[in-house]
């Protein structure tokens, strides 16, 4: 029997979980900059970059100001172009991370730490990148550099990774000007890749999933022994040689980081001159598991990943 409260109830939970870890990467976010990256000069890339270069300027009691109205106009992009719920969680956490900043600075000033060059980048790039990954994480965004980085991959074709590094050069460049002294954007930069680091790690989780693609003259038995042996789904896609013009199967297999060792010595006992391609995968979403693995066609296959992208 189907209880309508019991999963409305359940479907509450959830969100009150994704709120409460916006508010937990927003304060995380707003103590690295306060207690860490402010006392030492240090900067974050992106739009905060630019609200932390103007408070320098302006006053440091302003931080909260220009960081909440900066990242406004991409508020409003994320609305036209992106979707409702994520800016939605955009605009909580962006509105925490400024509430915190402003208690941070009031009533915690004696959590501001001044140390070692290397305490305060890797301590303080630590804390931010765990923040800002947490916003990243379950749903949100802390910057608007990332939503310009998306407009910009639909028009131009730019990565939002390159957009976002060109911003990130101005920025740390700005910073120089501003502060006349290039010691603190270059620690700024290298902050900024520790940053990175730990925020992908908290994205994508420590568990990396992997991507296998496996082409073998002996992929049936290949494929019965990774279903049979090691208990995982695979698809058997159909190709063609390049070079050959041979029809062959090619499996295409999904494994957790921990499992790939025992898959690579299954598929070279079956065929030492078998060929392995292995990739990172961000996120595996599967809705449907069964024990047996299925063969569908490569044209199958990129038409599902087109209907994906529409």
């Amino acid at each position: 029997m189907h209880h309508p409260t019991s999963a409305s109830t359940k479907s509450i939970g959830s969100e009150l979980i994704i709120y409460l870890f916006l508010i937990a990467g927003a304060f995380l976010a707003a103590f690295a900059i306060q207690v860490f990256l402010i006392p030492n000069r240090l900067i974050d890339g992106g739009i905060v970059g630019i609200a932390m270069v103007c408070a320098n300027i302006f006053g440091t009691q302003y931080l909260g100001y220009f960081t909440f109205a900066l990242n406004l106009p991409f508020v409003f992009l994320a609305y036209r172009y992106i979707g409702k719920v994520f800016v939605l969680h955009m605009f909580f956490a962006l509105l925490f991370f400024t509430g915190f900043i402003f208690f941070i600075e009031h009533y915690m000033p004696w959590a501001e730490f001044k140390g070692e060059t290397l305490e305060v980048v890797v301590i303080g790039g630590a804390l931010l990148g765990i923040g800002i990954g947490l916003i990243i994480r379950y749903g949100g965004c802390l910057d608007g550099t990332e939503i310009l980085g998306i407009i910009s991959n639909r028009l131009t074709g730019f990565t939002v990774g390159q957009v976002v590094l060109v911003i990130n050069i101005f920025v740390f460049s700005a910073a120089g000007i501003a502060f006349k002294d290039w010691h603190p954007p270059l620690l700024s930069l290298i902050t900024y890749m520790v940053v990175s680091k730990i925020m992908d790690t908290v994205i994508v989780g420590l568990d990396e999933t992997k991507s296998v693609i496996i082409i073998s003259s002996k992929s049936e038995i290949i494929a019965n022994a990774i279903v049979h042996e090691l208990g995982l789904g695979l698809t058997i896609m159909y190709g063609r040689g390049g070079f050959s013009g041979d029809e062959r199967e090619i499996l295409y297999v999904i494994a957790e980081r921990l499992q790939l060792a025992d898959l690579k010595e299954l598929i070279y006992r079956e065929d030492p001159a078998a060929f392995i391609a292995i990739e990172n995968l961000h996120e595996v979403a599967n809705g449907n598991q069964t024990g047996k693995y299925k063969k569908t066609s490569l044209k199958e296959l990129f038409s599902r990943m087109l209907s994906i992208k529409k």
